[in-house]
């Protein structure tokens, strides 16, 4: 098997924003659509992101365990960024911080089970060799 996907929960009513978002401001391509799901695609990248719509009313309460995750040189500032791109269309975001290298995006009530982490380039220095 090879490794193709990983899929996320989204709130139907405001799965346009969050997909908007991925597709403005971070360089996503839609690849895909059906009525209750899109699969998108970063440019560079060769993994897909799919988001689903939840008509769940729970929110994981520890999803920021479970992150859509990117590498920044100024990870904070680009969440941030972010941040005020969702406040602007009417959307509370928070960002939090797991250490000083690496913080992430909440949009609660946009978001079920994920949040947006971006981390310095360094955090995915691995020694080894694919």
């Amino acid at each position: 098997m090879r490794f193709n996907h990983v899929a996320n929960r989204v709130n139907p009513g405001h799965f346009e924003i969050v997909v908007d978002m991925f597709v403005q401001q971070l360089g996503f391509v839609e690849l895909r659509r059906t009525e209750r799901a899109v699969w998108l695609r970063q440019t560079g990248a060769n993994v897909d992101l799919q988001l689903s719509r939840s008509d769940t009313g729970h929110r994981d309460a520890d999803r920021d365990r479970s992150q859509v995750s990117f590498l920044s040189d100024t990870p904070e500032a680009d969440l941030r960024r972010l941040a005020s791109w969702f406040t602007a269309r009417g959307l509370t975001a928070h960002i939090g911080a797991y250490s000083d290298r690496e913080f992430y995006l909440d949009v609660p009530v946009a978001f079920v089970d994920f949040v947006v982490e971006a981390m310095l380039p360094e955090l995915a220095a691995y020694d080894i060799v694919l």
